[in-house]
């Protein structure tokens, strides 16, 4: 079922349609603020690529569960929705789904796959942004997501709610990071807060509802898992093996 819907949805982006920015477009950063994302970025991303290299040796279905996660994750944040406020446009991020399911570093791993070949073959983002991307998509977007999930759910939420205020809140805290990158980098002589201000708002049109959408497919996706295959989710350590029928 994931997979059917998978590739229609890379069949419906893959249509030629005009051209809008991804992400945080090639060029936009000065190369100071784009080295100094780079820095941030990298040791995560390291970080990441260890956890999963560790997981992969110990469990030999999480390999293809990561290649499947990863193809959300990409196809999730290539979908534009135009802002006609910005002259660009917003994205889900998609990076709370793996967050929840695999750990957020892995989840940042794997968003780092994503935005380097977005950049490379859809000229979504770019390279010299990358970093940059990388920092709010990824970093930010998984661990505010994982954050949120297991707050929820250390309060006694259901799983469902959970999710959705994960994917919800890892949706607006992308796109608060983001704004943050963009006026330090591109402010010149105008003040930070006064640009950011700015900036936070022209996405607010799309982003506040777009965070909701993103919340229901977070939702959904858990929610589905959990009535098709509660196992993986008690692997994975998403819910108690209690939970899904298991015993210890």
């Amino acid at each position: 079922m994931i997979e059917k819907i998978l590739f229609i949805m890379l069949i419906f982006i893959s249509l030629p349609e005009k051209a809008f920015s991804m992400h945080i477009s090639e060029g936009i950063l000065p190369f100071n603020w784009a080295v100094i994302w780079f820095a941030v970025a990298l040791p995560f991303v390291a970080y990441g690529l260890k956890r999963f290299r560790e997981l992969s040796k110990d469990d030999l279905s999480f390999k293809p569960l990561i290649g499947l996660l990863a193809a959300i994750v990409f196809v999730i944040s290539l979908m534009p929705i135009p802002v006609p406020t910005a002259g660009t446009c917003s994205h889900p991020g998609g990076t709370a789904i793996p967050a929840i399911l695999v750990g957020p570093t892995v989840s940042i791993l794997i968003t780092g796959v994503a935005l380097l070949i977005q950049a490379l073959f859809f000229a979504h983002g770019g390279l010299s942004t990358w970093g940059a991307d990388v920092v709010s998509m990824g970093v930010v977007g998984s661990f505010v997501g994982i954050g949120v999930f297991r707050g929820l759910r250390k309060m006694k939420a259901s799983l469902g709610v959970s999710a959705f205020c994960a994917g919800m809140l890892s949706d607006w805290g992308i796109y608060l990071t983001t704004s943050v990158e963009l006026a330090a980098g591109i402010r010149g002589d105008e003040p930070f807060w006064s640009l950011f201000s700015k900036i936070l708002i022209a996405f607010v049109p799309t982003q506040l509802p777009l965070g909701i959408v993103e919340g229901a497919m977070t939702a959904g996706m858990v929610t589905l898992l959990f009535k098709r295959r509660p196992d993986i989710l008690a692997k994975l350590g998403v819910i108690k093996p209690e939970e899904a029928g298991a015993t210890v």
